[in-house]
């Protein structure tokens, strides 16, 4: 918390003092007050106290604590691929997906006053997203932690020709004008989000639902592992919307793959196809089966 701006350390207190008084409620989110992980988790649920935590680390440890009930973490973005860190991450939690979330990204512009701006804070990424809206006003992009640090950095520093791109709730949170929205160059940015708790969903919450399963496994290291691996889920009919490797550890000789597939334990099809991939694996764990937010195909 020490690394937020003071208007975002402020906020950051009250909403850690109602996450203590009712933690069955709590959403922890990665970020300050107003950056998207807020959004979603309001989103996600409206009912929920959302907890900012300033790493995503901090964000898991909170649910592994007790200090949250769950926490929602993004996964994977429309245009920028994987998260960083975060196929490392979600294994080594301990913690289960329960549910997705998908969050229309769309960043505004916000300031002290109406402009004229000489440089604008973000994440780079957001920069990144709205680089043509900057230079065609001369407006100097600069590199921030955060989209919502940034906004409460500008209001900190309390320069007029500063301005930050982030989302409308940062402006709210923050006290700042909104100049512009939507000032992103591409309408249909979507961050996917996951939510995690200590206990996997209730077959109840997936019960007569479309459900996604998540998991991780590690071929054995023999010549065409991986295709005969892959062999079950064409067999028996199980639809892998996602594939993706990373490397364990350093020696480049370990390959996990982290895979999204339709369908639960307990139907035929997807039981027979991860019996067929357990045989192929030195390793393999599901992360969670939880209710489809979007249909897939």
């Amino acid at each position: 918390m020490h690394s937020f701006p003071q208007p975002a350390l402020a906020l950051v207190a009250e909403m850690t003092k109602a996450a203590l008084a009712d933690p069955a409620r709590v959403v922890a989110f990665q970020g300050a007050p107003g950056c998207n992980g807020h959004r979603a988790a309001l989103e996600f649920d409206a009912t929920c106290l959302p907890l900012p935590c300033f790493s995503f680390e901090d964000a898991l440890d909170a649910v592994k604590e007790g200090k949250a009930a769950r926490a929602i973490i993004p996964i994977e973005n429309s245009q920028h691929g994987r998260v960083a860190d975060i196929h490392f991450l979600l294994p080594e939690s301990g913690l289960y997906i329960i549910g997705e979330h998908f969050l229309r990204i769309t960043h505004a512009l916000m300031g002290l006053t109406d402009g004229p701006f000489a440089a604008a804070y973000s994440h780079p990424q957001a920069l990144g997203q709205s680089r043509h809206f900057l230079r065609e006003r001369g407006i100097v992009p600069m590199a921030y932690a955060d989209t919502a640090g940034a906004a409460a950095f500008v209001k900190e520093q309390g320069d007029p020709a500063a301005c930050a791109i982030a989302p409308r709730i940062a402006a709210e949170l923050y006290g700042l004008k909104i100049i512009d929205e939507a000032v992103e160059d591409s309408h249909d940015n979507t961050t996917r989000f996951v939510v995690l708790a200590n206990k996997p969903a209730d077959s109840e919450s997936i019960k007569d639902h479309p459900a996604m399963t998540t998991l991780v496994f590690e071929v054995r290291n023999v010549p065409a592992a991986l295709y005969k691996a892959m062999g079950g889920f064409a067999t028996n009919g199980v639809n892998m919307t996602k594939l993706e490797s990373y490397q364990k550890g350093a020696s480049f000789s370990a390959t996990m793959f982290y895979a999204d597939i339709v369908g639960a334990p307990g139907q035929a099809n997807v039981d027979l196809a991860l019996e067929e991939l357990a045989f192929h694996c030195k390793d393999m764990r599901v992360l969670g089966t939880y209710p489809m937010a979007r249909q897939r195909g």
